[in-house]
């Protein structure tokens, strides 16, 4: 349990950075919470991923219950529970009538940029700038990219994400 003197509240909006740095010791336990969180054991992305995605975003990419996580980290911490509602995320896991193969016009697959430490976000929307109406950009990745899906949303994009067979994860980004 830490001194929580000078230490950060743990909330949905708090980022992973924020957490590990200002509570080392809870590094296990968010591996514990959940296998995809071991992905940050890679320095790398440590240092690009994590300081990006907030805890809420982190539960949406685990595929877990935020108030069960957030409420395992406080006590971990020594921190009281809170009340957590959890949010609907911005994107669909059902296929939405607007889905058509045949009018994905760019696909990036990103996972090499991402276990190279490297993160999707600026080229993502460079390219959706250049995006027409009707048609759909592809991102293939290892984890639901909900930094990224969060911050497409607000531009009012349909988004649809589909998980393959090989837990390979496809987000489909449509221009309205």
């Amino acid at each position: 349990m830490s001194d929580i003197t000078n230490k950060i509240n743990i909330t949905p909006d708090t980022k992973v950075s924020s957490l590990l740095k200002t509570y080392p010791e809870l590094k296990d336990i968010l591996f514990d919470i959940s296998p995809a969180f071991k992905k940050l054991s890679n320095p790398i992305l440590l240092k690009t991923v994590a300081k990006v995605t907030t805890l809420k975003q982190a539960a949406q990419v685990g595929n877990i219950s935020l108030p069960e996580m957030i409420n395992r980290l406080r006590a971990e911490a020594g921190l009281n529970k809170i009340d957590i509602v959890e949010d609907q995320p911005g994107f669909s896991n059902q296929k939405p009538e607007w889905f058509n193969p045949g009018n994905i016009v760019q696909t990036l697959d990103a996972r090499p940029m991402i276990d190279k430490g490297e993160h999707p976000i600026g080229e993502v929307l460079m390219s959706l700038k250049k995006l027409t109406s009707g048609k759909i950009y592809e991102l293939i990745t290892s984890f639901v990219p909900a930094p990224l899906i969060d911050k497409v949303d607000q531009a009012h994009y349909a988004i649809y994400t589909n998980e393959d067979n090989d837990k390979t994860i496809r987000t489909y980004f449509y221009k309205r």
